[in-house]
């Protein structure tokens, strides 16, 4: 049995910049699978790393000869390229079985399945486990209705199997297979952040989140649990990547931080491993950050550089309705307290909700502003299939754009009370020109004491952020 995993070709968020990711999604499946099933020869093919275009994407697929293509979608942006791939796939061999996942085909595997007749199955949820039934499987398609957790079609119909129960204990996960990537791990940057050298990673220390927001899909795809792997197991996850791969710079892919004494348990972990040239980033909550201050410092020299924090709005009303259960004051005291110990604060927020003006837009300009984080990212309120947000937009009618490449929080998909989807977009634009237009925070950027400040906005004028934003800008045209 041959399986192929493929990353497919496809471009990053702008806001990232120079960015290329590892294919942490695949490398993990291929992990487990690897560790599950002896007599499996298993390939893991990285486009955009490895420059693969679509045409070699198909001699790619004659040469290995796999019995199972799979790629999957974690962003509904990426939905018609992983489409593809798999329709690249049935052209090379239309026997291959083609499988798919992550968050917007969970949610969306009735359509799915009738939108594209090249995927013959979706595994829905989590998919370790499930994938390894399937490969075992693979030959005898009649045994698909007992494998927990998929869709697929037979003789023409669907068919959904019941869930698959979560996996218990994340720590007996084996480490991810970067080995699958052994000649590309150099190549993997993220440049405004740590360099265009230093050697980056993804790595995991939890699942799912344990609050609710009515804008985001983590929470329903991981069944509204919060799993953990222990302190010791995420520090020795990233020593694995720091002394195997010679990984600098880790994104620990968290939903956020969480909260509490395993905080500080981590950072001690770290500390223990004695990586001294280890700089690691994480999405946090303003509430949390404010909860732990006591842990900031601890967490500062176990090597913690750059937290991402979702503030989103600074009107209450709205925080509420988007059921972040924060205060504008905890933004506030967040932001003040990671660059107090050192840490950039990156800030977040979403314009375009229904109730949004131009008037309190602008609010969120001078919001961001005054809070004067080190860096900040606007996107538009965009209704991702599976959420609070997609479910109310839909039964009123509000969406105006069903194109899935374009669910990528940079493009207006619907209009608000008051504001076109252009005049969205426009604000869009206006929030980046607003924030890093400003030649006073630019020249203090660039002249900062602080080597990271130095190194983004150093980046950010040599690349032309402002520029990008309008060239982007140009991309989009709305009926």
């Amino acid at each position: 049995m041959k399986v192929l995993f493929v990353e497919p070709p496809k471009d990053v968020w702008f806001v990232m910049g120079e960015y290329l990711p590892p294919p942490y999604g695949i490398i993990q499946l291929a992990a487990y699978l690897e560790n599950k099933v002896k007599d499996v020869e298993i390939k893991v093919l990285d486009c955009n790393a490895q420059k693969v275009d679509w045409k070699a994407l198909e001699k790619q697929i004659e040469d290995f000869n796999p019995d199972i293509v799979a790629s999957s979608a974690l962003a509904t942006c990426n939905t018609y390229v992983v489409a593809r791939t798999l329709e690249t796939a049935k052209k090379v061999n239309p026997n291959i079985l083609t499988v798919t996942g992550g968050q917007h085909f969970t949610v969306t595997a009735d359509e799915s399945l009738k939108m594209f007749p090249e995927i013959d199955v979706i595994v829905r949820g989590e998919g370790e486990e499930t994938i390894v039934e399937l490969v075992k499987n693979a030959k005898k398609p009649s045994a698909f209705s007992r494998i927990k957790g998929i869709s697929f079609r037979r003789n023409g119909e669907i068919f959904h199997t019941a869930p698959r129960e979560l996996i218990e204990n994340i720590d007996e996960l084996p480490y991810p297979g970067y080995h699958f990537v052994k000649d590309l791990v150099g190549k993997y940057h993220f440049a405004a952040m740590a360099g265009r050298k230093a050697p980056y990673a993804l790595i995991e220390g939890s699942r799912g989140c344990y609050h609710s927001c009515t804008f985001c899909t983590q929470w329903r795809h991981w069944q509204g649990k919060w799993r953990t792997k222990s302190p010791a197991r995420v520090a020795d996850e990233m020593a694995f990547c720091y002394n195997n791969y010679g990984s600098r710079f880790i994104w620990l892919t968290d939903d956020n931080l969480g909260s509490g004494s395993r905080i500080g348990e981590i950072a001690e972990e770290i500390l223990k491993l004695d990586m001294r040239e280890l700089m690691w980033f994480v999405q946090a909550r303003c509430d949390d950050i404010v909860r732990n201050e006591k842990f900031l410092p601890k967490l500062r020299r176990s090597g913690l550089r750059w937290v991402l924090l979702g503030v989103e709005n600074p009107n209450q009303t709205v925080l509420d309705e988007y059921g972040k259960n924060i205060t504008v004051e905890d933004a506030k005291k967040a932001v003040r307290l990671l660059k107090k110990h050192d840490i950039a604060a990156h800030t977040m927020f979403i314009i375009g909700a229904r109730k949004d003006t131009a008037k309190s837009i602008a609010k969120v300009r001078e919001f961001v502003s005054e809070l004067d984080p080190d860096f900040a990212i606007f996107a538009i309120l965009t209704p991702f299939p599976g959420t609070q947000i997609y479910e109310e937009a839909k039964q009123n009618g509000w969406i105006e754009d069903f194109n899935w490449a374009n669910y990528d929080m940079v493009h207006a998909i619907m209009p608000t009370e008051t504001l076109s989807r252009n005049e969205v977009q426009e604000e869009l634009y206006a929030c980046y020109r607003s924030f890093y237009g400003s030649w006073k925070r630019r020249i203090f950027g660039i002249f900062s004491s602080s080597e990271l400040r130095r190194r983004v906005y150093g980046y950010m004028a040599r690349r032309g952020i402002l520029e990008q934003i309008k060239a982007l800008s140009r991309r989009h045209a709305y009926a």
